[in-house]
């Protein structure tokens, strides 16, 4: 496949597309709310599960077996294939682990403009918070290696929901959460320890698309430093990289403000992207 990067894009057109991607724990159905939105004001929205899991959460509760298969490489090469096959760079959103992904799509040269939303880290990025052990510990079990490992609700309330009431988190718990892709979380969790882990990328890519961290102030999972630290790891000098934090928000993209969230997002990608409007936002 021919660079990416090199796609033809029509001068001053900024993309029509927008590509979201879930993070562990999660599914396509976490970016709910912001896929509705962002098609009322005229976008194309692919919101595509990680390969294997493109059924319900129901369905991935009751039998997680599909899980099992992921890694890193595998989850990469599946959204290459998806967005190479576009006819325009798109704006590429990824969720914690899929704010991983995100990056490395970018790395390759796909996509016109990334958003990582609590987005997780890559190699390189040394960070690894307290809170954060705490909420992933149950996944990363030597025990449980290799096994698709669920959260109970209560490690689930600190984990992605813990500014709401635990009744509250408690229905959040029951629409999203699946089990986890633990070689997926290894594989993040551990990179610094590899020389080729698979979430190694270039901070100074010539050429790279803009790129956009939006951290959560009361984040366990990606605390608003490591985020931070993310984006400073990047060569500002080669593309523009830019942080910001939002108050008062926990790891879950759907808690409540989320659409102030959603909103600054697509509008500095659009912004970034191509310097004019998409498509109507009225």
């Amino acid at each position: 496949m021919s660079d990416p990067s090199e796609a033809p894009t029509p001068e001053g057109a900024a993309p029509d597309t927008i590509v979201l991607i879930h993070g562990l724990w999660m599914t396509p159905r976490s970016w709910e709310n912001w896929q509705a939105r962002y098609e009322s004001r005229g976008f194309r929205v692919l919101a595509p599960a990680w390969p294997g899991m493109e059924v319900e959460v129901e369905a991935l509760n009751a039998d997680p077996s599909p899980i099992k298969a992921l890694n890193v490489d595998r989850v990469v090469d599946h959204y290459s294939e998806i967005i190479g096959g576009l006819e325009r760079p798109p704006i590429i959103m990824g969720h914690s682990f899929g704010g991983t992904f995100m990056q490395i799509l970018l790395d390759r040269g796909f996509g016109a403009v990334g958003i990582g939303v609590a987005s997780g880290t890559v190699k390189g990025v040394r960070d690894l918070p307290l809170s954060t052990i705490k909420a992933t510990a149950p996944a990363l079990n030597p025990l449980k290696k290799g096994e698709p490992v669920p959260l109970s609700a209560k490690e689930f309330h600190y984990a992605f929901t813990n500014t709401l009431t635990r009744e509250e988190s408690d229905k959040v718990y029951e629409r999203y959460h699946v089990p986890a892709a633990t070689t997926v979380l290894r594989e993040g969790a551990f990179a610094n320890f590899h020389k080729d882990a698979p979430t190694k990328v270039d901070f100074a890519r010539p050429g790279r698309a803009p790129l956009l961290f939006i951290a959560f102030s009361e984040d366990h999972i990606i605390p608003p430093k490591a985020s931070r630290h993310n984006e400073e790891k990047y060569d500002a000098s080669v593309s523009i990289t830019e942080f910001i934090e939002f108050a008062g928000r926990p790891h879950f993209p759907g808690a409540p403000g989320w659409e102030e969230v959603a909103d600054h997002a697509l509008q500095w990608a659009v912004d970034k992207a191509s310097g004019s409007p998409g498509p109507a936002t009225a």
